[in-house]
């Protein structure tokens, strides 16, 4: 039988830099190896997560019905041990203005590494700009 690991951030932390539904919440699929106990489960995790231990409680683990297409590869992740991991952007698709009472508020939608256009995300241009300043050189 097969399971998926949560990616669970520590609070303020968010999944490939990605907030609400884009963000991913299991990686996987992971081969269950043996049950420990009552509610634990030892897994077989590749070698490029080795750093993390390989027992891990039920609520932690999502059945896995089908290895499906689409999934986060695990090659190309960073993953530390708390089993989180940073996403960057790749490129800017499209900068617009948001007009409210008081001010103008630009923003950026942002295709993000490891994710397709059609799941890129609006954000704010300067928050963008203080994060990640080479991305607006790229783009002009």
């Amino acid at each position: 039988m097969f399971v998926r690991s949560r990616v669970s951030p520590m609070r303020g932390i968010r999944r490939f830099n990605m907030k609400g539904k884009l963000a991913p919440i299991y990686i996987g699929p992971f081969k269950i190896v043996e049950r420990k106990g009552e509610v634990a489960y030892k897994l077989e995790l590749p070698s490029n997560l080795s750093g993390i231990h390989n027992v891990f409680h039920v609520s932690q683990l999502k059945k896995c019905l089908r290895v499906p297409e689409e999934q986060a590869p695990l090659e190309g992740l960073d993953v530390q041990e708390d089993l989180t991991y940073t996403e960057h952007p790749v490129k800017i698709l499209e900068i617009s203005e948001r007009v409210t009472r008081n001010r103008r508020i630009k923003m950026c939608r942002v295709q993000w590494k490891h994710h397709s256009e059609d799941k890129a995300t609006w954000e704010r241009e300067e928050k963008l700009r203080a994060t990640y300043p080479g991305l607006f050189a790229s783009h002009l």
